[in-house]
């Protein structure tokens, strides 16, 4: 009896405590200008000495520490990776950075709540069977300080949890890797995660829904148009059309199910500044159903500065895939941060076990929401290639593997683009040309 009242008051002051920590953060309300008056010595972890190595290295302020990764920081100023990551981590806990990456484009209020957008696309999707949704609160284990944890580290559905492993989860939440690995195992219990014969799966797959691209001639060569539960990846030398196919399927994806979308909201994480709400209203004289006002708003917005904050920013998003109704995550493009900010052979390990990482999130992200995650990479020359085509795309076998379908893109004469199919779980290798125009992308 001792032991269960102890544990009963350990859950109630973890509640408090983040009921306190919400209030604070209430109370920061991103008023940027107030945080001329804090120190890096106020910041978790950063002593007198930390402080005087991290302004000898440039960094004076907290938006500086916290748009930097950990390795920029820790060559500069000879701290450990470690100590910079968690200093990082202090400083944009500061500024509110971990609840405010995302931002819509237009910043335009509209009538429907969440749950309203959500009823309202069953309806026009004509969902008439009732689902029964299990919440996390209900599975073993799970009171309401690790139900608050769980959710604000963005695994608000026993689906996420499910995918999920227990050094993720514990990493993300606080809370005890072995507590962790039995909130797991209920999760898939829950949701019979496990074995199925092949006409199961045949049911299961029936769920999963394709958009068009705007082009025939890519939605041909993609079986049908872009597939959710799935990872596609574009890569090419620049001005091949990848982002413009990318700014493209943020509208198409929004269309009604009868001129070939899925009703859904996107994501933009932009790696590089490419992203232009012009260009997406250019594409929508093409498709006059559309709201203009109403598309830009269904646009999730994320600047990523670094490889760390790109990470960050896809964690955080499964909290707004539910409530947006987000079905297609864009990241233009993956490979860019990582790219840059490890150089040479030395650190080439240290590059792909972080990618692995930040790909296996993404394709737990496609499985949890059945939704897209398509990603554009970048492209490297073989100067050892005598013959054939020397373009080979960057990120590695663990990009090709993670990929679900990967199409390769050429220029060809004027505004012309050659698409090629190069792997596919279920489609056979194949061509594609289509245009790039003022209205986006076409035959």
């Amino acid at each position: 009896m001792a032991s269960k009242s102890k544990k009963n008051k350990e859950e109630i002051n973890e509640l408090e405590d983040l009921e306190i920590a919400k209030e604070l953060e209430d109370l920061e309300n991103l008023n940027l200008e107030s945080l001329e008056d804090i120190e890096l010595e106020d910041l978790k972890g950063v002593g007198p000495a930390t402080s005087e190595k991290l302004k000898n290295g440039g960094f004076e302020d907290l938006k500086s520490i916290a748009m930097t990764s950990a390795l920029e920081i820790a060559e500069a100023t000879g701290l450990g990776e470690s100590t910079c990551s968690k200093i990082i981590d202090s400083a944009k806990n500061q500024i509110g950075m971990e609840l405010n990456d995302f931002e819509d484009i237009k910043d335009i209020k509209t009538d429907e709540t969440p749950s309203e957008r959500e009823k309202s696309s069953n309806e026009i999707m004509n969902i008439d069977e009732e689902v029964e949704v299990i919440k996390i609160e209900e599975l073993k284990g799970v009171g309401p300080a690790i139900a608050s944890k769980l959710e604000e580290a963005g695994y608000n559905s026993v689906e996420a949890i499910a995918v999920a492993s227990p050094m993720e989860v514990s990493g993300a939440t606080g809370v005890g890797e072995t507590v962790c690995s039995k909130i797991i195992q209920n999760a898939r219990s829950q949701l019979e995660i496990g074995f199925m014969t092949a006409n199961d799966l045949l049911e299961d797959r029936k769920k999963i829904t394709k958009f068009t691209t705007g082009s025939k001639s890519l939605d041909e060569m993609l079986g049908g148009g872009v597939e959710t539960k799935s990872i596609i990846e574009v890569y090419g030398e620049f001005r091949t059309g990848k982002t413009q196919i990318a700014h493209q399927l943020c509208v198409t994806v929004q269309l009604s199910l009868e001129e070939g979308g899925i009703n859904g909201a996107a994501c933009y994480v932009d790696t590089e500044g490419t992203f232009r709400p012009e260009r997406i209203l250019q594409i929508l004289e093409r498709y006059e159903s559309l709201d203009s006002k109403q598309v830009l708003d269904n646009i999730v917005y994320a600047r990523a500065y670094n490889s760390d904050h790109q990470q960050l920013v896809v964690e955080k998003l499964a909290s707004l895939v539910k409530e947006k109704n987000i079905k297609l995550v864009v990241i233009d493009s993956i490979i860019s941060h990582f790219r840059s900010e490890y150089i040479g052979r030395g650190t080439l390990s240290t590059r792909q076990q972080k990618l692995n990482k930040f790909l296996h999130k993404l394709l737990q992200l496609a499985e949890a929401h059945n939704l897209t995650i398509f990603l554009t990479n970048q492209v490297q020359s073989s100067p050892g290639t005598f013959f054939g085509d020397p373009t080979k795309p960057t990120g590695g076998n663990i990009l090709a593997h993670a990929s679900t379908y990967r199409v390769y893109l050429r220029k060809s004469k004027g505004n012309k683009r050659l698409a090629r199919l190069v792997d596919s779980p279920c489609l056979p290798e194949s061509e594609a040309v289509f245009a790039i125009t003022e209205r986006g992308i076409e035959d």
